[in-house]
């Protein structure tokens, strides 16, 4: 029998506020020390009273916005009865009946809601030494995370492959940095997907039996654990035996998902209205101007992708790679711009060209510097100025490819304007046919081998014989006219 994945997919991402959720610790995901960013109200302590971070309710909105859902007039927050070691309350606000956004769409699958939470600690569980005075195994509960807004976005059962389930978080991650809401590390955790999976018969209307695989924390295992489960209910129902609902992990170093607990369903949480929160007027009576958070909300990764493909006809393999990081996209619009202007107006296809060449190099060489030292596109001291400059003079034809990669390399590592490294290093291209004549003749004189054996017909050894010019030229010859000149010369 041939089974239909049925997929949702719920979303927890932390936002990037300054503070926590609920009061007024630092939300630091870079801090390593434990216990440090806690306070009387994030650990629950008798008399304390939790107050809303109105920043994290507007980057939730942003969201919402940006994914063109309705934002509730009205929104509440509830308690989540449910016990969490590492949540000191006992129980976890969240939202239940009244979320923020309501509705949206994105890769053509249906949201349902997007709402607003505090996460939990973090647990360690040690094998002992260090840990425990006795020596013994112990658990030990870090709360600096404790409190930290958390959004969640939970989508409709539209998501019919794995490689689907993929392509939405992956595009869901773009939207959350380009809004500025979170920064959606999965290293970091700042990012956890859920799915919840079901298989049916084709053809069949009713859905199956869903399995929740919690807490994946990477684009690659959403789509293994996705193709895992199908494989492993597939097996289950061809055994005659039924699908048990439950909650399961991923378990990377196995590559295959394992059971953990049965499902809850909503009532288990005994939801109630926080009765220490007021509720929200998401209006402009209520503090909340919509239209003006909507009015600054950036171009979106769909929207820059299209203009992309019009405006620079890059392949879509690169403008992925430009639009994965909003600060790429506007380095390489800065750079492009000054190559515009040093086009003139009318020019569409010396401008795509030099544009193509731009978006290779940063794909490609410059990618490999940054890779190299763990940096990002802001941490360079290549200005998009002088990056174009470069540009200008391989699109010339002023340098040779091997010589633009020294210039490179010499631009990241201290920040050197591109012309005054060529003119130190004298690695301006010559492609003067008159000046390269007399160096091609030596050449010919000193290899009498290869010069042999391309006039016997071993195309190689033209190759060669460029390879002597162009060492002699220390990587200054223009290729092309050398071995334009030396067929001419051979024939």
């Amino acid at each position: 029998m041939e089974y239909e994945l049925v997929i949702g997919l719920e979303i927890h991402a932390e936002l990037n506020t300054f503070a926590k959720m609920f009061c007024g610790c630092k939300n630091d995901p870079l801090e390593h020390h434990p216990n440090v960013n806690i306070c009387p109200i994030c650990m629950a302590h008798p008399g304390t009273l939790p107050v809303i971070n109105r920043d994290a309710i507007e980057k939730v909105i942003r969201v919402g916005l940006a994914l063109g859902g309705e934002i509730s007039t009205y929104s509440q927050f509830d308690r989540k009865n449910y016990f969490y070691p590492d949540l000191p309350k006992g129980y976890q606000i969240s939202q239940y009946k009244y979320p923020i956004v309501l509705g949206g769409n994105l890769r053509g699958i249906r949201i349902t809601r997007v709402h607003l939470e505090e996460d939990t600690g973090r647990i360690q569980h040690v094998d002992g030494g260090t840990a425990s005075s006795a020596g013994r195994p112990a658990t030990l509960v870090d709360y600096n995370r404790a409190g930290v807004p958390l959004m969640e976005l939970v989508t409709e059962p539209d998501i019919r492959t794995a490689a689907d389930a993929r392509a939405f978080a992956e595009e869901l991650h773009q939207v959350l940095r380009y809004v500025n809401a979170s920064d959606a590390d999965m290293e970091k955790g700042q990012m956890r997907i859920e799915a919840n999976i079901s298989i049916r018969s084709i053809g069949e209307v009713t859905f199956g039996t869903k399995v929740e695989v919690k807490n994946i924390n990477s684009f690659r295992a959403v789509e293994k654990a996705i193709i895992y489960e199908l494989q492993r209910q597939q097996e289950v129902l061809e055994q005659g035996e039924k699908v048990k609902q439950e909650t399961r992990g991923w378990d990377d170093a196995n590559q295959s998902t394992v059971s953990q607990r049965s499902k809850e369903s909503a009532h288990d949480y005994r939801f109630f209205p926080e009765p220490d929160l007021p509720p929200l007027n998401l209006t402009k009576e209520g503090g909340f101007d919509i239209e003006r958070i909507k009015n600054m909300l950036p171009e979106l990764p769909a929207a820059k992708r299209t203009r992309f493909e019009e405006q620079y006809g890059l392949p879509s393999k690169i403008i992925s790679f430009l639009i994965s990081d909003k600060r790429l996209a506007d380095y390489f619009e800065q750079a492009s711009s000054e190559l515009a202007a040093w086009l003139g107006a009318g020019k569409k296809e010396e401008f795509q060209k030099a544009s193509a060449i731009l978006a290779s190099y940063m794909s490609s060489d410059l990618q490999s510097l940054l890779i190299a030292k763990s940096a990002t596109i802001t941490d360079i001291r290549i200005t998009p100025e002088n990056l174009a400059e470069l540009i200008k003079m391989i699109y010339a034809n002023e340098l040779s490819s091997r010589a633009a990669k020294d210039v490179l390399a010499r631009m990241f590592a201290d920040g050197s304007d591109p012309s005054n490294i060529v003119e130190e290093g004298n690695l301006r291209q010559v492609s003067d046919a008159g000046a390269l004549e007399d160096i091609v003749k030596k050449i010919l004189q000193e290899n009498p081998k290869p010069v042999e054996d391309y006039k016997k017909g071993k195309e190689v050894a033209l190759q060669v014989l460029v390879g002597k010019v162009m060492k002699e030229t220390k990587g200054a010859a223009n290729p092309v006219i050398i071995k334009t000149i030396l067929t001419n010369t051979l024939s």
